[in-house]
């Protein structure tokens, strides 16, 4: 008997939930998936919170009518702002990035303490520390804005990039420790700042005094809580079918998502949502 295959949709204003799809295609290959990047009503972070809910309601919406049995939310913002909103606006399970990464961050530390990093807007919701507060933890959170525009340079191992890393990583850890934090763990706040993980935690080793910090991929362990109903039927040998849609931009989506998700992108499908 054919086993029925389930169909998962991941939204995100742009193209940096796109690492969270690259960990599911790697993790869950038992499933297809439907992408949505919201590119024409970027960035989020502008948005006030009742903005931020329309468009990712809209964009959820948009998913499970194409099909979507299950939505993970791959944008920080959204996850933050809109969460509640998404979960009553549709009839599917819907998993967010902050959830899980603070769920992993408490898996992970042994002191109790949390950093985070992530863009403005996530850090000015304040969602990671109610995250990490809720779990008994104590976390300290860093808005590290010029990350994401050097990412989406391309500047992934440029000496600029592993300057301002490395300044953002020095202030983060100078914060915490006048705070009297002994952090052993770091959480990736942001889906674009996996591709900067390597440089990340150099600039940990490097800027360490004594505890030695555990990165937190909010991409990956989000992928790995969607996976997980799924990996018992997962086939190794699978290749998932993976559709996408854009709201603008359709040939800047296919050129910089190609970065974000270590594969060539066909097929973009330009999609209105309205405003």
């Amino acid at each position: 008997m054919t086993q029925r295959i389930p169909t998962v949709g991941v939204f995100d204003s742009g193209v940096g939930g796109l690492t969270v799809l690259k960990s599911l295609l790697t993790q869950a290959s038992a499933a297809d998936y439907l992408y949505l990047g919201d590119t024409a009503r970027l960035p989020y972070g502008s948005k006030s919170r009742a903005t931020v809910a329309r468009y990712a309601v809209s964009s959820a919406r948009f998913l499970v009518e194409q099909g979507a049995e299950a939505l993970v939310i791959a944008c920080n913002t959204a996850s933050a702002l809109a969460l509640d909103a998404l979960r009553s606006a549709v009839e599917v399970p819907v998993i967010g990035v902050i959830e899980t990464g603070a769920t992993a961050a408490l898996q992970s530390s042994q002191t109790k303490d949390v950093l985070v990093i992530a863009t403005a807007a996530t850090v000015e919701s304040h969602a990671y520390s109610a995250g990490c507060r809720e779990r008994g933890l104590r976390a300290i959170e860093k808005a590290c804005p010029l990350l994401v525009p050097l990412v989406e340079e391309g500047w992934i191992d440029h000496p600029v990039t592993r300057e301002v890393t490395g300044i953002y990583i020095d202030d983060l850890l100078s914060e915490a420790s006048k705070a009297g934090m002994t952090a052993d763990t770091l959480v990736l706040g942001c889906t674009h700042y996996p591709l900067l993980r390597s440089v990340i935690e150099d600039s940990l080793r490097a800027h360490a005094t004594g505890q030695a910090v555990r990165v937190i991929d909010s991409a990956h362990v989000t992928a790995e809580q969607a996976a997980a109903p799924l990996a018992p039927r997962a086939d190794g040998q699978r290749k998932p079918a993976v559709r996408f849609y854009a709201t603008d931009s359709v040939e800047k989506f296919r050129a910089l998502g190609t970065r974000f998700l270590g594969r060539a992108i066909d097929g973009v499908e330009l999609v209105d949502l309205g405003g």
